[in-house]
């Protein structure tokens, strides 16, 4: 007998004595004692699916209907091509997710105020009815754009999936969507702007291995890509095969990306890296290099550097007959180039010169390193520069991405094997067919992050003001606000939107949002906001058909999902619970097609087998869905040596950019810094520090930045957020095993221990005007001078303590609470990396 079940059997068995010794009614010593576990132990396969981008197997192992343990791929050795792919201890931890106390059991509607988790239980019909019947009427009463079913990523993958209330929402005329997401909303922009890509499609990792310089920014993909196969485990196999590599990481900490495997560690304050390539960029154009080196490769493949080459795009554009590319003629000033700002000539001359001297003084990097990165790329043969999201979250981030992203193009390089542009590093997978959701009849579309201003401000946003899309022309309103939400595996809810005290009084409020749906496994710090919830079943609950995720790296895989225990208590999965709200609101035939769960995933299954893609899977994929299940895990080496922008360097084929090149001076961008509202805007000015837009990527000074006067009095320190390897955002706070292992405590410099008289141990307020949050002290070297560090998703738990600036202290210590809702002026996007704070010892 296998020791955990033998103890879990005594324990058992010693409760039974207990209770029959202590009473002494003829009742109660008749009690029968439980029988011990008999039954064999069964080995299914599951999947963790949080938003990590792995979407690792997991082994588990049940008995008599219980959960015993969970263990990874351990089935195969090692290879060059085919190897094992190993769950980080946060999919070894989902035994105790799946059995946590705060686990959903039933349906329940909401019975006290918003936010005080009061709730009844109710059945699943009385649920459905209620949404589908307010659905219909909202509907009716204000239009489809009323309903909006929200950004969340707890579990979009699989049939059973958040997919499936799109599909709902879809078969009645639709709701409003977003574009964008919380992760790389600004780097999108960037990316889009400068090459015309969603700024994932940097060299791949593997052919890191072929590189003589690594740039690494805000890289870390050793702590939030821990899959013992994906990007991490990529990056450390390209680091083996790569001798000589010369590795530069710039951080505010020093992470576990690096821990001797880095040649120079270069802290960095948080906000200031466009500061830092602007120096870089100095460095080489001012030197001659770029003249000498890599101005032939810029005036073929890029535009922008120079005024001759705005000019010249701009009478192409005048004479193309494209309205749209006419209007963008119309606002380009070949005066506002790239070479003039750097060097400070030209309509620059009463600006800075982009030094490094300058940059050491706004960035704490000292000048020798700073002129020691330009030499190193300058030097380099190929040089693999990327940059971690991280720079994106930032006020203004599009900014910082673009003003990195032109290292690579100054460097005249790309398309090299071994160098890559500055996106993150390009991954393939194997295909998974999922069910289809359907076209969305609303094509208006709002940013991810603006839909809680739309909770009241909706029916008058625009383009102009919020970047709606999908309207007739800028000033078109958006025309609604927003009545319902559905929120599925969703956290963005509460907790991982900005500025939590903010949304709470927005919820409160309930002339504003009319009903709030919930659909989850735990009770999450959002779903106390829901009017109505819906206990979702959890991945070991549940049969699916999974691929492998966005930073799985090269192995790609497919997991046949099959379910360890059967549903607990009163919870259903995301397609039932969509079918029966299906059922209420008359679409249940179009929306189920007849199907059961079973029926669906045969067929998904099949889609899946027959996919090119999947050729040469190991082990080849049997007949049926329930015979894969059975195999559980399939994997395949996709082979992909991706080299960013090989196809235009190499291939001659033309990039998504207006202009067909890299744009160092970006036509769409020139044309909304003329209409769009932002700071500088003459006609509708926003008054936000830093809310600008330039055509040219600069260095901007933004509210709550390193230089922004008006805060740093008040709130001396910066704060830096980042993703901790105890969860995944949010998802799995709620498992004591990983709050041991991964410590919940703000890392403060033992410089700043020394200055504000800290030890490791001590509780402190972090505070700023949004709010208040108690959290533990670690004094350790690896966070820059001046800088503290708290890894973000820990969940808003509200004491009953007034904090410093009349906030309730967020005993829970989520960063949210100190954040700022301000869309970023380009993507609209959050910037919830900048904030700065104040401390107080508790």
């Amino acid at each position: 007998m296998e020791r955990r079940s033998f103890l879990k059997m005594s324990t058992a068995l010693g409760c039974a004595a207990t209770v029959t010794g202590c009473n002494s009614s003829s009742d109660d010593a008749n009690v029968i004692p439980p029988k011990p576990p008999v039954g064999d132990e069964q080995i299914t396969w599951s999947s963790c699916l949080v938003n990590c981008g792995s979407n690792c197997p997991v082994k588990v192992f049940s008995r008599d209907g219980v959960i015993t343990r969970v263990e990874t791929d351990h089935d195969i050795t090692d290879g060059e091509d085919i190897y094992q792919v190993r769950a980080c201890a946060r999919g070894r931890s989902l035994r105790q997710r799946t059995y946590a106390v705060d686990r959903l059991k039933s349906p329940m509607k909401r019975v006290g105020k918003r936010g005080e988790g009061k709730f009844v239980p109710i059945t699943w019909d009385e649920a459905a009815k209620t949404i589908g019947n307010k659905l219909t009427s909202v509907i009716a009463e204000h239009g489809n754009k009323a309903i909006f079913r929200s950004y969340g990523s707890g579990a979009y993958y699989g049939f059973a999936s958040n997919a499936c209330f799109n599909r709902l929402l879809n078969l009645n005329g639709g709701c409003l969507s977003y574009y964008g997401n919380y992760s790389w909303a600004q780097q999108q922009e960037a990316a889009a702007h400068t090459f015309g890509t969603g700024s994932t499609k940097g060299s791949s990792t593997v052919t890191l291995s072929n590189s003589d310089f690594l740039l690494g920014i805000a890289y870390n993909p050793s702590e939030i890509r821990q899959s013992g196969s994906g990007e991490g485990y990529d990056y450390l196999k390209a680091l083996q095969k790569s001798n000589g590599l010369k590795v530069t990481m710039i951080d505010p900490r020093y992470t576990d990306s690096m821990l001797g495997k880095e040649s120079t560690w270069l802290p960095i304050r948080p906000g200031t890296d466009a500061a830092l390539a602007e120096a870089i960029a100095y460095q080489m154009i001012s030197s001659g290099w770029v003249d000498a080196n890599s101005l032939d490769f810029i005036n073929k493949y890029a535009v922008g550097y120079d005024a001759a080459s705005i000019q010249t795009q701009k009478d192409i554009f005048a004479a193309s007959g494209d309205a749209t590319k006419q209007e963008y003629a119309q606002v380009m000033k070949p005066e506002e180039n790239y070479r003039d700002y750097i060097l400070g000539l030209g309509i620059y001359t009463d600006a800075p010169k982009k030094t490094a001297e300058w940059a050491e003084k706004i960035t704490g990097i000292p000048t020798a390193e700073i002129k020691q990165i330009a030499i190193d790329l300058q030097n380099a043969q190929a040089p693999y520069i990327v940059v971690g999201a991280g720079v994106n979250r930032q006020a203004n981030g599009e900014q910082s991405m673009r003003a990195l992203y032109m290292l690579s193009v100054l460097t005249g390089k790309l398309g090299t094997l071994g160098a890559s542009n500055g996106e993150l590093p390009s991954m393939s997978g194997m295909y998974r067919a999922g069910i289809p959701a359907g076209s969305n009849p609303v094509k208006e579309k709002i940013s991810f992050f603006t839909w809680s201003e739309a909770i009241h401000h909706g029916e008058t946003m625009t383009a102009r003001s919020h970047g709606i899309t999908g309207t007739d022309d800028l000033d078109t309103p958006l025309g609604t606000n927003i009545k319902v939400i559905i929120s599925a595996s969703d956290s963005t809810l509460l907790n991982q939107h900005a500025q939590i005290n903010n949304t709470a009084e927005i919820y409160q409020d309930e002339s504003g949002v009319e009903l709030i749906v919930s659909c989850d496994c735990w009770m999450t710090p959002g779903a106390k906001f829901a009017d109505i919830i819906l206990p979702d079943t959890s991945w070991l609950e549940s049969n699916d058909l999974v691929n492998d995720s966005y930073a799985s790296g090269a192995l790609g895989y497919i997991t046949a999902m099959k379910s360890a225990i059967e549903p607990m208590w009163d919870c259903k999965s995301m397609y039932e619970a969509s079918a029966l709200i299906a059922k209420h609101m008359g679409c249940e035939a179009e929306f189920t097609e007849g199907k059961t769960e079973a029926q669906w995933l045969d067929e998904l299954y099949q889609k899946t087998k027959d996919s090119s893609t999947n050729l040469g899977v190991v082990p080849a994929f049997p007949a049926t869905y329930k015979e894969a299940q059975e195999i559980g895990f399939f994997r395949k080496h996709m082979q992909d040596d991706h080299v960013a922008l090989s196809s235009y360097i190499n291939g001659g084929e033309p990039l998504a950019t207006p202009s067909g090149k890299i744009e160092i001076y970006s036509a769409e961008l020139a044309w909304r810094a003329a209409n769009w509202d932002q700071e500088n805007s003459p006609l509708n000015p926003t008054g936000v520090k830093g809310d600008t837009i330039t055509a040219i990527p600069q260095y901007t000074v933004t509210w709550d930045g390193y230089e922004d006067e008006d805060t740093s009095t008040d709130y001396p320190i910066q704060l830096a957020g980042y993703h901790t390897k105890g969860r995944t955002h949010s998802s799995y706070h709620n498992v004591p095993w990983l709050r041991e292992a991964v410590e919940d405590a703000v890392w403060v410099n033992p410089m700043d221990g020394a200055k504000h008289g800290l030890s490791s141990g001590d509780n402190v307020e972090m505070y700023n005007e949004r709010g208040s949050i108690a959290v533990k002290v670690r004094i350790t070297p690896r966070v820059a001078p001046g800088v503290f560090a708290l890894g973000q998703g820990a969940w808003f738990n509200p004491g009953k303590t007034v904090g410093s600036t009349g906030h309730i202290i967020d005993e829970g210590g989520a960063i949210n609470s100190l954040t700022r809702y301000q869309p970023s002026p380009v993507a609209k996007g959050n910037p919830q990396h900048t904030i700065r704070v104040a401390i107080k010892k508790i």
